[in-house]
């Protein structure tokens, strides 16, 4: 099993920057696949950004140019950088992680989700 808490949401002003940080526990592999998503009300939950085992990163078009994911091997932890913020980026922000592995010589993932932060953007 693998616990996700996210922290570092709030109420932030147009133009404002913000940190978002999600911290993993339990049963980690050693090969895994860690992402921030969002939901904003009346939307479909839509990806962010994804760090990889070997610091490759992926970021959805609207994002690009002002969030920056990073993590800490050490600590089991990821982080978003938010920079630029819009009032289109307010929404719910859920950490995800991807734990792959071999089940009977098969490929195998399972996801895991926090349970969300808030970030609000206001004009």
């Amino acid at each position: 099993q693998v616990q996700l808490v996210e922290s570092g949401g709030g109420l932030v002003q147009a133009g404002g920057s913000l940190r978002l940080s999600c911290a993993a526990s339990g049963s980690i592999a050693s090969s895994n696949l860690m992402g921030w998503y969002r939901q904003a009300p009346g939307n479909q939950r839509e990806l962010v950004a994804t760090l990889t085992n070997d610091g490759g990163t992926n970021y959805a078009d609207s994002v690009r140019d002002r969030f920056t994911i990073s993590g800490d091997n050490a600590k089991n932890t990821v982080y978003l950088q938010m920079n630029s913020l819009k009032p289109e980026d307010t929404a719910v922000y859920y950490c995800k992680l991807t734990n792959f592995g071999m089940l009977l010589g098969a490929r195998r993932s399972m996801d895991y989700w926090g349970k969300g932060t808030l970030v609000t953007v206001s004009s």
